[in-house]
């Protein structure tokens, strides 16, 4: 299917559950009842979502959240048996693409436990906001696996040797460590999730949403260059923002000492 063409209308998310309200996209992980594993039919909901945010301007932010005590439990192998009729992207079937290349803001809203393949919505996230109760595991070592595809997210916000001991020794951190190493912004108490989240997501809806997807997409690029080729593709970027209409009506707003008014 073609991406310039998405649509909601009509689709019947099996998986998960989608809401739009006030440049705010949540997308629910839906199967509580399988831990909120990832079957083929979550990920290709998740994929159209994503892909369907990063389509429609008037999406400023995106949450994902989940249903149920676990956010998820990674993987799961099974083939699903749900009948969904969310159109399947061509060359949009790796989640991890999907939300570094949305260039958006995404904030994963950790209600309960993280493991395995679940990292890869955390890691390549932009932001990750957990209750304090939540744990963290990359336990496939012990299942004669490997975190493969969950390290190219983790070293890029964890330090090597936490991310190293980490996924060596599969063994599950709590909400507290996952902070201090980096692996999620915060953690907060049970009863504090809904509004920090809510506060957050408000906030970066409310800023200059044009700036935001040309400054994240600049930031993408240049983490997979050299200092030496970083440098002067951020000093080219750094010319066009200021030729960009949200640059010129921020300045204007400030110059006239009034808030800024972002279309």
């Amino acid at each position: 299917m073609s991406i310039d063409k998405l649509s909601l209308e009509g689709l019947d998310f099996q998986a998960t559950k989608i809401n739009i309200k006030n440049n705010i996209l949540t997308i629910t992980l839906n199967r509580p009842e399988k831990k909120n594993a990832l079957n083929n039919v979550m990920m290709n909901e998740l994929n159209f979502a994503l892909a369907y945010a990063k389509q429609e301007r008037e999406i400023r932010v995106v949450v994902i959240d989940a249903e149920g005590d676990i956010f998820c439990a990674g993987a799961d192998l099974r083939l699903a048996k749900e009948d969904s009729n969310v159109p399947k992207i061509e060359g949009a079937d790796d989640i991890s693409f999907s939300l570094r290349r949305l260039h958006k803001p995404v904030i994963c809203k950790i209600q309960g436990s993280v493991f395995a393949g679940a990292l890869l919505l955390v890691t390549n996230a932009t932001h990750a906001i957990a209750v304090e109760s939540a744990k963290f595991s990359a336990p496939e070592i012990h299942r004669g696996l490997w975190p493969f595809m969950v390290m190219a997210g983790l070293f890029r916000v964890m330090p090597k040797r936490a991310g190293l001991d980490f996924i060596m020794r599969g063994q599950p951190i709590d909400a507290y460590k996952a902070e201090t190493w980096g692996l999620i912004n915060e953690s907060v108490a049970a009863n504090e999730l809904d509004k920090r989240v809510s506060e957050l997501s408000i906030e970066l809806a409310s800023l200059a949403p044009g700036t935001m997807q040309f400054g994240l997409e600049a930031y993408e690029k240049q983490d997979a260059l050299d200092f030496d080729e970083a440098l002067p593709y951020l000093q080219k970027q750094i010319a066009k923002c200021f030729e960009g209409e949200d640059a010129k009506e921020g300045i204007a707003a400030f110059l006239e000492k009034r808030r800024p008014n972002w279309k």
